[in-house]
């Protein structure tokens, strides 16, 4: 048996990248001493503001920047790994790319994941601002004997990500987790816990799930297990999560509803 203790920080990025690192910092100073093996924080951890405009591609960021640097530093001080959102600068003029980064406790970069639905969607568009991550990424990296894929917000809708994550032949992830900027909205709350809950049943995965806080996030960070049960979860602020997962349980679950020995489908990018 497997198993790894899990931190899940919300809290609502600013339009500063030297303050969100701040925050990142006493969110793992936080984590590792609850004991925890892996801190994730939200979508846009690194610069957020309202308004999804030049100021995004400005605050954009090379993976060898100084924030990922801070990160990576971040990560060697309290002997944690992070899973952060970034802007990340793009090779088209005028983007940026909506990236997660996994740091390992070594400083080391373990996986990228650039995200691949933008949310073009309730009155949004992300689509003007971001390029677009390749569809065939498959970001699953390793960490304390368990497999952990990545995902980002908009990504839940859709669950062919996650079952590619998740799948043994593909990405045989143990674990999924999925860090998001989920807006505020009539009934957005159902959709966010509903989504996850089904991702973790339909795939007997964990899943973490951790959101920005207001006033533009709703929070609702949340650890659920193979089975849909949640194990950990948040209210609407500021704050962390933590939450141990381990592999027995994932077996336990297997044991008895075999749904991904069971299908009939294969998912393929487009």
């Amino acid at each position: 048996m497997a198993t790894l203790t899990v931190a899940a920080a919300q809290f609502a990025p600013v339009d500063d990248a030297a303050a969100n690192l701040r925050t990142v910092q006493a969110a793992a100073e936080d984590a590792a001493e609850r004991g925890a093996d892996l801190l994730v924080t939200p979508e846009y951890t690194s610069y957020f503001s309202a308004d999804l405009d030049d100021r995004f591609v400005a605050a954009a960021e090379p993976l060898d920047g100084p924030f990922v640097s801070g990160l990576r530093d971040i990560a060697r001080q309290h002997a944690i790994a992070l899973v952060v959102g970034v802007a990340e600068t793009a090779e088209t003029n005028g983007r940026f790319r909506n990236t997660l980064v996994a740091v390992l406790a070594d400083g080391s970069i373990a996986a990228t994941y650039r995200k691949v639905h933008l949310y073009d969607a309730f009155g949004s568009r992300e689509s003007d601002r971001i390029e677009s991550g390749g569809a065939d990424q498959l970001p699953v990296f390793e960490l304390g004997g368990l497999r952990i894929g990545l995902e980002t917000c908009y990504d839940l809708r859709f669950p062919e990500v996650t079952r590619r994550l998740a799948a043994p032949e593909i990405g045989a992830a143990d674990v999924v987790v999925l860090p998001a900027e989920w807006v505020r909205g009539p009934g957005k709350e159902l959709h966010w816990r509903t989504l996850l809950t089904a991702r973790a049943i339909e795939n007997t995965v964990w899943v973490v799930g951790v959101g920005q806080t207001g006033p533009i996030g709703i929070g609702g960070s949340v650890v659920i297990d193979p089975s849909g049960v949640a194990v950990a979860a948040a209210g609407a602020s500021a704050g962390t999560v933590v939450a141990t997962i381990d592999t027995a349980t994932t077996e336990a679950v297997r044991a008895v509803n075999p749904s991904l020995a069971l299908r009939r489908f294969d998912v393929h990018p487009r």
